[in-house]
């Protein structure tokens, strides 16, 4: 009996060894911050705010050299209540080296579209932001269960391409939608230059919708930012359809300080919509672990509504762990 008790605990102690040896590489990272945001003619009640998140990845190598990143972070700020605790991102992603990258998300996913629905450079938040309402630029879609796959230097170095896909659910998506996009990026003697876009279909509702987006942006090496994002939204109810210009100047004073200004239009083909019009200035300022950033944006004709003009800030001291 003593004989069986060894060998089945060096049996045991193999075990150990051999799952300590293929034990997962485990990280815990973090974030919170403090926010204060305001907006004119709009009664917000109190406009302080806390939004913090951690992390939990583990990657794994597999026996054919592909690895494989399991990621979770819990959010508080989604919870919908004081101290509600929820599961906000579930991804797991398999990068298969020069096979490309595959990503299923059983929560918090983007499609190709989603990614790059204003890809302006800026210090802070974008100019349709911060404003109720007037964040109404092209998007794309997310959900849950929705796959994702890219791969780098397709064809020539420096491209990649990438396509989603968003599965039906009877409900939030009426039918399945996919989206498919590229990104090429080109290391210049003064700077670096990335332009891209993507197209698919949304179809959330039974009206489906095309979506296109192009941007080009320009990173020099004297610390000026130039992009543009230009994108369309055609959709099959009438007078739905709209177009989305964005134009984004951005200035590294210091390796820590930048300074940024964008404008955007968004153009409604239901003529009794009028054009939304939107300037906005962004600055921050890093610290070790410390960013404060702060944002004003000035809109004209929120969501389409004559008249509707409305300002806001953004205020936000964060801290990484």
């Amino acid at each position: 009996m003593n004989n069986f008790k060894k060998i089945g605990l060096t049996a045991l102690a193999g075990v150990l060894v051999s799952v300590s040896a293929n034990a997962a590489e485990l990280s815990v990272t973090g974030g919170a911050s403090i926010g204060f945001t305001n907006q004119e003619e709009k009664d917000q009640g109190n406009g302080w705010s806390m939004n913090d998140g951690i992390t939990f990845s583990a990657t794994q190598e597999l026996d054919n050299g592909m690895n494989v990143t399991m990621k979770m972070v819990i959010d508080s700020s989604d919870g919908g209540g004081t101290n509600a605790q929820v599961m906000d991102t579930r991804i797991i992603t398999v990068d298969m080296g020069d096979n490309g990258t595959f990503t299923f998300a059983g929560d918090g996913g983007s499609s190709v579209l989603g990614m790059i629905d204003d890809t302006t450079p800026t210090a802070y938040e974008e100019s349709w932001d911060i404003v109720d309402g007037a964040d109404i630029r092209v998007n794309g879609i997310g959900g849950n269960n929705m796959m994702h796959y890219s791969r780098d230097n397709t064809l020539l170095d420096g491209l990649t391409l990438s396509t989603s896909y968003v599965p039906s659910d009877n409900q939030t998506q009426i039918e399945s939608s996919a989206d498919y996009g590229f990104k090429y990026t080109s290391d210049m003697d003064s700077g670096s230059l990335t332009v891209g876009g993507a197209m698919g279909e949304t179809n959330a509702t039974a009206a489906a919708v095309e979506k296109t987006i192009m941007y080009a942006n320009f990173a020099s090496d004297t610390g000026f930012s130039v992009g543009i994002t230009s994108s369309e939204h055609d959709s099959e109810t009438a007078n739905a359809d709209k177009d989305f210009q964005a134009l984004g100047l951005s200035y590294a004073l210091t390796p820590e300080t930048s300074i940024s200004v964008g404008t955007s239009t968004i153009q409604f083909e239901n003529s009794s919509l009028s054009d939304q019009e939107a300037m906005g200035f962004s600055v921050s300022h890093v610290m070790g672990s410390m960013t404060l950033k702060g944002a004003h944006n000035m809109i004209d004709n929120v969501a389409g509504a004559a008249a509707n003009d409305r300002s806001g800030y953004d205020l936000s001291l964060a801290f990484t762990f």
